[in-house]
């Protein structure tokens, strides 16, 4: 198996690790997370010091995934590890019960966890996220740093905006457009389309307040 490395060390971390390792397509040598001590463990793994270590692992790597549950700091982890090294290969994690249909399409660095359901002709973007029982229907489109949280679900054409985040049981139905840096609600159910940086729930989803870029949810 390739040996890759994972970026993170907390709990979303060790979801993905399971991933990893259920897949059992590649072989994970060690973590890297600023925060850790180097040498302790976490979940059976060594931590192996921050990003800067990739520059001394020369060929001893075949990639790695950031494993970081909130979508904006993911995607400063990214910019930051490319930066340094532009051609490093972010890899995607898929779990074996995720049933994934004819024509989907998985963007480098996401994530499919146990039991999410992903229609035929579905595009995921890049370094997204599907929580267990998340599922998105035929012909949808995430965009990259999408988050849906478990027990999520779209009906079929739905586009979801770069960075946007559907929170625990929301559903979204058909054909619905939702922006960039969006946040959906638990327990919400969207029957209209929702634009850019702003925080939408309810039954039926309405728009309560704006976001910044960047802004926390987790």
């Amino acid at each position: 198996m390739e040996k890759i490395i994972v970026f993170g060390a907390g709990g979303h971390a060790k979801a993905v690790i399971d991933v990893i390792e259920k897949a059992g397509l590649y072989e994970i040598i060690g973590i890297l997370d600023s925060y850790k001590t180097p040498g302790s463990i976490v979940y059976g793994y060594e931590i192996l010091g921050d990003e800067q270590v990739v520059s001394n692992m020369g060929g001893q790597i075949y990639g790695g995934i950031i494993a970081i549950g909130d979508n904006w700091r993911r995607s400063q982890l990214v910019n930051q590890l490319t930066s340094i090294h532009p051609d490093f290969n972010f890899i995607s994690a898929v779990h074996p019960s995720a049933m994934v249909a004819k024509g989907t399409v998985i963007g480098q660095g996401s994530v499919i966890m146990a039991g999410a359901v992903i229609g035929s002709d579905t595009i995921i973007g890049d370094h997204c996220i599907l929580y267990s029982q998340a599922s998105v229907d035929h012909d949808s489109t995430l965009g990259n740093f999408v988050t849906f949280a478990p027990n999520t679900a779209t009906g079929g054409n739905v586009h979801i905006g770069d960075f946007s985040v559907i929170s625990i049981g929301a559903n979204i139905i058909h054909s619905i457009v939702i922006g960039e840096h969006t946040v959906i609600g638990a327990g919400s159910t969207v029957l209209s389309n929702i634009s850019d940086y702003c925080v939408a729930y309810g039954t039926p989803a309405r728009i309560v307040r704006t976001r910044l870029l960047g802004e926390r949810y987790l």
